[in-house]
């Protein structure tokens, strides 16, 4: 197996062989799929069966990352390089747009099936791509399930309160997140109006302490929680002024797993958020 893919390196290497594109549509049902990318990992188990699935990433059992650690748990993991994946002998490849380029680029010149997905940040974006990934996985049906059932608990989630209260989030390094991104999505179906739309964040999409506690929004959105990072990284979700302001001011932590990739599980995001909205704020910061 090993000897197999060492050959078909040499042989483009040395011969300066290119070849033949892909075809425009891959194999109705791959039985050996590969997935290079911690979001594509989550969405693949979600559609697949897991004895179709070769190889993962090795961040994709991590809690503090992965939604769907626990579901991934035992499958293979790889780093991502073309050698481990050729090894694999898979049919399918699925990575995504960023961070495995030169791999990518060599696994298609070896002709292997190469599914790029694009980087997510609706849920327009998030149903796009599991339709994508169902298409070239043979699993459709399970896709339209999938998003269905996304729907519904959106709709569900949907509250009743007509009047939008201002929300943000605040994350290490003190990073708010603005409009075209997973948390504003989430916000927003909750029934929200995120207030980091309506400041300046600048090219680094921070806001300072300061800023915050001077205008804080309605609620406060912990999208970090502060015992997760033991560096500097975490001192602003720590700082006695920060933790003032949460005595006084509604906040609810979401953790980072629910909104880092653009998987059906956001929707659990969206009616954590929700509820507190329907419920109301607590004079403590705390849900009623």
């Amino acid at each position: 197996m090993v000897v197999r893919w060492v050959w078909r390196v040499l042989s483009v290497a040395i011969a300066g062989i290119v070849l033949p594109a892909l075809p425009s549509a891959f194999a109705a049902t791959p039985r050996r799929i590969v997935s290079l990318n911690l979001c594509t990992d989550q969405l693949l188990v979600q559609l697949v069966a897991r004895d179709r699935i070769a190889a993962v990433t090795f961040l994709s059992t991590d809690k503090t990352l992965s939604a769907s650690a626990k579901e991934l748990q035992g499958l293979p993991q790889i780093h991502g390089s073309a050698e481990e994946v050729l090894a694999l002998e898979p049919d399918l490849v699925i990575a995504g747009e960023y961070g495995t380029g030169p791999a990518i680029e060599l696994l298609r010149r070896l002709g292997q099936q190469v599914l790029t997905v694009p980087l997510a940040s609706d849920f327009a974006a998030l149903r796009a791509n599991l339709l994508l990934i169902a298409k070239a996985t043979g699993d459709e049906p399970r896709a339209k399930a999938l998003i269905k059932e996304f729907d519904d608990r959106l709709a569900g989630a949907r509250s009743t309160v007509i009047s939008r209260p201002t929300a943000l989030s605040y994350e290490v390094q003190s990073l708010a997140s603005g409009a075209d991104s997973l948390i504003d999505a989430a916000l927003d179906a909750a029934g929200y109006h995120n207030m980091a739309r309506d400041l300046n964040l600048g090219r680094t999409g921070r806001l300072t302490l300061e800023e915050l506690v001077t205008a804080p929004p309605d609620l406060i959105v912990l999208a970090n929680a502060p015992e997760d990072f033991k560096t500097v990284l975490a001192d602003n979700l720590r700082h006695p002024a920060f933790l003032k302001l949460l005595q006084r001011r509604p906040h609810v932590h979401l953790p980072m797993p629910y909104w880092m990739c653009a998987t059906p599980k956001i929707a659990e995001a969206v009616e954590i958020l929700a509820a507190m909205k329907s419920t109301g704020f607590a004079a403590n910061g705390q849900r009623r």
